[in-house]
């Protein structure tokens, strides 16, 4: 093997993926910004965030996972200069994410009595009632914004979602502060400030992607035009076959990780909002990793598309070698950084929760420790994933990710993560577990398909 053969990629790699990562980093450090304003409240309320935005995280995994049959049709279609087939692919791909959205905030909004049957603190549940009714409508906007994003990402724009997504986040950002903490003759209304700063952001994120497409010539006569109502069955039961099985691999993972919020809700408030810490600090390292399971997907796609295997084999081992290099690095600076790295969500100076406070940070500094080791699990999990959707693979992964989460990982979490055995670092082993079951079966799967059609094609 020959390096230079894969690390000559790594230019037009970090092309495609930066801005991803960045419109990713961006909304995940709004998250990070948020829980360090909600912090400065009280950990009730970093503890209520959290649980709200654990019932968030399993809709986003379905919606954002669906959103991702978009992508490699799109990519497939341009690769081979067919405008109405990605056209049809988009237009399908809209409306389902549109319908798909409602759907979604319908059901969180009729699940939040749940949280009464979880055995989750009073308090904190209380708080997070109200938090959840705005943010689940904030679904809606979102997954629209994901069509939009999933059909960019295909064309190989995918500058023009991050820069929706970074004025969303400064418009975010801007109503926390005025909204949760009441400046500027503003009222002052804790955290359901944040909800409303997130409704209002992801409503103007979805306006100004759709302006910013509708002004490029490669994008505009997609945007435009679009007869939303006539559909094609075909087109229709092509994205479903396709972004179903998606849906549930992305729901699979997230919902481990939901798991863990609802774990460590059992163990206490503290321990609840040191695991928010935790994953707060992880999703951000986690979307470098997705931006480069994007740009695999796009590239993937594009060669399926010219049915250049060995091409197509040769730039995804690019991307995964890429993708290893960034979690040996970011693992680094989490096992450095892992006692400091709390101390940013909570306010020391606060004599009444200064107790709490430091055990949030003594928790959610071990749980550092364990984030730090998975760090190569997961962004191989994540690029490999990536790999096989713009191949077209989704039902055999979508096996895979379950037997990964759900029978290997969330048992050794339930099992390890209970107050006389190991508390939130238990928790946490099985995500590790979980996720490097997941890297290592995923791989073997890709190595067995692209294998298969370099032989194919060789033979015809």
């Amino acid at each position: 093997m020959v390096l230079s053969n894969y690390t000559k990629e790594f230019k037009y790699n970090w092309q495609l993926a930066a801005p991803v990562m960045l419109g990713m980093l961006g909304h995940t450090f709004v998250s990070f910004v948020d829980n360090i304003m909600v912090g400065q409240m009280g950990t009730a309320e970093l503890a209520a965030v959290s649980l709200g935005n654990s019932f968030m995280f399993i809709a986003m995994s379905i919606g954002i996972g669906f959103s991702t049959a978009i992508t490699p049709l799109v990519a497939e279609a341009d690769s081979a200069n067919d405008f109405d087939k990605g056209k049809s692919a988009f237009k399908h791909g809209l409306f389902l994410c549109t319908v798909l959205g409602i759907l979604l905030f319908l059901l969180v909004f009729f699940a939040k009595p749940l949280m009464y049957l979880m055995k989750q603190p009073i308090e904190v549940v209380e708080l997070a009632i109200p938090y959840l009714d705005l943010v689940a409508f904030s679904l809606i906007p979102l997954i629209i914004f994901q069509g939009f994003k999933q059909f960019s990402d295909g064309l190989s724009l995918t500058k023009y979602p991050m820069y929706a997504t970074i004025l969303a986040n400064l418009i975010n950002v801007g109503l926390n502060y005025l909204l949760i903490f009441g400046k500027f003759g503003f009222p002052e209304m804790g955290i359901i400030g944040a909800a409303y700063g997130t409704l209002v952001s992801r409503i103007i994120m979805v306006i100004y992607l759709w302006w910013l497409l509708k002004g490029r010539a490669k994008s505009k006569d997609y945007v435009t035009n679009i007869k939303f109502f006539v559909l094609d069955k075909l087109m229709l039961k092509k994205i479903i076959g396709l972004g179903t099985p998606s849906a549930m691999q992305m729901f699979f993972e997230v919902a481990i990780f939901t798991a863990a919020i609802w774990l460590s809700g059992l163990l206490g408030k503290n321990p609840q909002a040191a695991n928010q810490v935790a994953l707060n600090l992880s999703s951000m390292t986690f979307m470098v990793a997705m931006g480069l399971s994007v740009a695999s997907m796009i590239r993937v796609g594009n060669q399926k598309g010219l049915h250049q295997y060995l091409e197509l084999r040769r730039i995804a081992v690019s991307l995964f070698l890429m993708g290893f290099i960034f979690a040996v690095i970011f693992a680094s600076l989490f096992l450095i950084f892992n006692q400091f790295l709390p101390c940013l969500y909570v306010d020391f100076d606060d004599v009444v929760n200064f107790k709490d406070n430091m055990e949030v940070v003594t928790i959610a500094s071990k749980l550092l420790i364990a984030a730090a080791v998975f760090q190569i699990s997961d962004s191989l999990q994540v690029v490999v994933l990536g790999a096989l959707r713009g191949l077209q693979d989704v039902k055999i992964p979508t096996i895979i990710t379950f037997i990964s989460y759900w029978l290997i990982g969330f048992p050794i979490s339930w099992y390890f993560g209970k107050e006389d055995a190991y508390g939130s670092f238990g928790i946490w082993l099985g995500l590790l577990a979980g996720l490097t079951s997941a890297a290592i079966l995923l791989f073997i799967r890709f190595n067995y398909l692209t294998k298969r059609l370099i032989l194919n094609s060789a033979n015809n």
